[in-house]
């Protein structure tokens, strides 16, 4: 016979608290009212050194992000970073700033831009009363790629940043980036081979220094460095590809064989060309078919060392 279980009779919810360690709320002798409360972070002494850094990291928040190529606007989600520098008689910053005007941007519609970010930053040096204030976002950029017979069209994506640093004397400095992925075919490999030539995926990781006014109404600058990056590969990646496009990307890798030093050597070249671009930084990462390792190389340049 199935033995019959008589049903649990639990104690109360509050019972239960009290058995795993709750206690009833001791006496409230401290001020409840802002006002009246001590303000520990905004104290004013000597604190020996300034700070290069104080603020939040891994924020993470939904955006809205535009673009001059299809999705024309998406909504993805946005990692955040905010901070300022203190000074020696500061003790700390109040953190609940960054989040506070974070949302109140996201409430009107969180585009992310260089116009945005470059009020955000500017707005939260004065909220801070500090001398400066950065904030940077990280994000997934989606874009429409068609095949190149069929036109067979899917979906695409790179990581895209743009870090912004205002400074109530100097001004912004703008950074923006992406690192995308493409296709090499080996040199080396097409040179002594009879026939074929290995070959891999590639990424390249490009972050460049804008021009202070930069004008993104004009210029799409997420479109700028993809296309630096895909135009100088052997091939490009594709979403979608049927039998004709494949045949296709085969012979144009075959066509255009890359070392990573011929890649960053050629995307370093067609960023420079770029009056709004006044310093550079590229590299490019090949996980390798037949090794083990990853193959790399970079470039760093600043056009404004130039004489």
């Amino acid at each position: 016979m199935n033995e019959i279980k008589t049903k649990k009779q639990l104690p109360t919810k509050v019972e239960r608290h009290k058995l795993f360690g709750s206690v009833e709320p001791g006496p409230r002798t401290k001020p409840e009212e802002k006002n009246k409360m001590p303000d520990l972070q905004n104290t004013k002494k000597d604190f020996l050194f300034e700070l290069d850094a104080v603020g939040i990291q891994n924020v993470k928040h939904p955006i809205t992000v535009p673009s001059s190529i299809k999705p024309k606007e998406q909504t993805t989600i946005g990692n955040f970073y905010f901070a300022s520098t203190i000074s020696q008689d500061s003790k700390g910053t109040n953190m609940s700033r960054f989040t506070e005007q974070l949302n109140n941007y996201y409430e009107n519609g969180f585009k992310v831009d260089i116009h945005t970010m470059k009020q955000f930053a500017k707005e939260l040096q004065g909220r801070l009363k500090q001398k400066d204030a950065e904030l940077s976002v990280e994000f997934p950029w989606f874009f429409e790629r068609e095949a190149p017979y069929t036109g067979k069209p899917g979906m695409n994506h790179a990581d895209a940043w743009i870090r912004v640093k205002y400074h109530r004397e100097n001004g912004y400095d703008i950074k923006v980036g992406l690192k995308g992925k493409i296709t090499t075919l080996c040199p080396c490999s097409k040179e002594i081979s009879e026939y074929s030539a290995h070959n891999q995926r590639g990424n390249v990781i490009i972050e460049v220094t804008l021009d202070s006014e930069f004008d993104e109404q004009h210029v799409d600058w997420k479109t700028v460095l993809l296309e630096a990056a895909e135009s100088n590969a052997s091939a490009r990646i594709h979403p979608v590809l049927k039998r004709p496009d494949e045949k296709m990307v085969t012979e144009q890798a075959y066509e255009n064989p890359r070392f990573v030093e011929d890649m960053v050597r050629l995307v370093s070249s067609d960023l420079y060309e770029h009056d709004f671009i006044k310093q550079f930084h590229v590299k490019c990462v090949n996980e390798e078919s037949i090794h083990l390792h990853d193959a790399i190389a970079s470039i760093t340049y600043d056009k404004r060392k130039e004489k």
